[in-house]
């Protein structure tokens, strides 16, 4: 496959750059740029691209070699201050998640795309992830019939001690909002994916690991606007059963009214009609390569495909800004103890 209409720059080298830089390869796209403080880092991954170059300077990057798409694979922190000189460039942006610091900083964005003309998505890749793809489909085939609620039960077991996170993403520890901020707005998106708009949360938010600044601990119930009800049970510090404690970071539950849906850390998927103490593993194919089964590949590939058509895609800014507005209503349910309406 040859993507070779789009010239895609991206800026960052850390530690979760890997899967794009390693799906950009595969997709064979026209990669023109790499920028980071981290010279070594981004010399070596331009090399192993045809004709790319690395760079330290963003914007000299830009006037340099003209692309058409930049991803962003960055801290939050520096996400606005970068998409402001980007958009005066006219280019088109993915930005990895978490989006931005706040609501009124995404709001922003949102006028400077709007000002511009230039499309911004949002990497959100859970909905991509074939588990979740086929979870989807399932629902569609009214499987379980009227579905009545979902669970999710996050369990990473990557949050303990003085070294959480240190081997991976440092900054993690840093981060004043974690739990919702960081990876609980995977699950709002996910949500919205299967069953659509959310209509209130209710939230309660904990910090079991002094060594960081942000919650790890948490459960958000969440009210969708056709009664559908919705449960995010969050622990960092916990574990589940799985080879691989990051493939799924925990275990899905979704009930209807002729069975159960079930996820389990290995990807597998089961079904359980209604009565039933037998469960029937659901047969999928999914592909070990990259990160979450592929599901950046599949992202990627698919922002590619509608670009390259001029189509509207999932996930750009003025579609994104309702699941910050969902994280944002989740953190004042916790501060205020109440439920707030979105």
């Amino acid at each position: 496959m040859a993507n070779k209409t789009q010239r895609v720059a991206v800026i960052g080298t850390g530690y979760f750059s890997q899967f794009h830089y390693d799906a950009w390869r595969r997709l064979k796209v026209n990669l023109v740029g790499v920028c980071s403080l981290d010279q070594k880092k981004a010399r070596s991954i331009a090399s192993s691209f045809n004709n790319c170059r690395h760079f330290f300077d963003f914007e000299k990057m830009i006037e340099l070699t003209k692309p058409t798409l930049i991803d962003i694979i960055t801290p939050p922190t520096e996400h606005l201050k970068i998409i402001k000189k980007i958009s005066k460039y006219g280019i088109n942006i993915i930005c990895q998640k978490p989006f931005t610091n706040s609501l009124k900083e995404a709001n922003r964005v949102l006028e400077l795309a709007k000002k511009s003309g230039i499309k911004i998505i949002v990497h959100e890749n859970f909905r991509f992830q074939p588990w979740h793809v086929q979870i989807k489909k399932m629902i569609k085939e009214k499987i379980i019939g009227k579905p009545f609620q979902i669970t999710f039960k996050m369990r990473p077991g990557d949050g303990r001690g003085q070294n959480a996170y240190l081997n991976r993403q440092p900054y993690f520890q840093k981060m004043k909002k974690f739990l919702i901020h960081e990876t609980g707005i995977h699950f709002i998106d996910l949500y919205r994916y299967f069953f659509g708009e959310i209509k209130s949360v209710a939230a309660f938010l904990f910090k079991l690991n002094k060594n960081i600044q942000g919650e790890d601990q948490g459960f958000v119930i969440f009210q969708f606007k056709n009664g559908i009800k919705g449960i995010f049970d969050a622990n960092r510090l916990s574990d589940h059963i799985a080879v691989d404690k990051r493939l799924t970071i925990g275990d899905l539950f979704l009930e209807g009214e002729k069975g159960t849906i079930r996820l389990d850390g290995n990807g597998n998927i089961f079904f359980r009609k209604f009565l039933s103490n037998n469960e029937k593993k659901i047969n999928y194919s999914w592909s070990k390569k990259g990160f979450a089964g592929d599901s950046v590949y599949f992202f990627q590939k698919y922002v590619i495909e509608q670009l390259n058509k001029n189509k509207t895609i999932t996930n750009q800014i003025e579609k994104y800004l309702i699941n910050i507005k969902i994280e944002e209503a989740i953190y004042n349910s916790n501060r205020l103890k109440k439920t707030i309406l979105i």
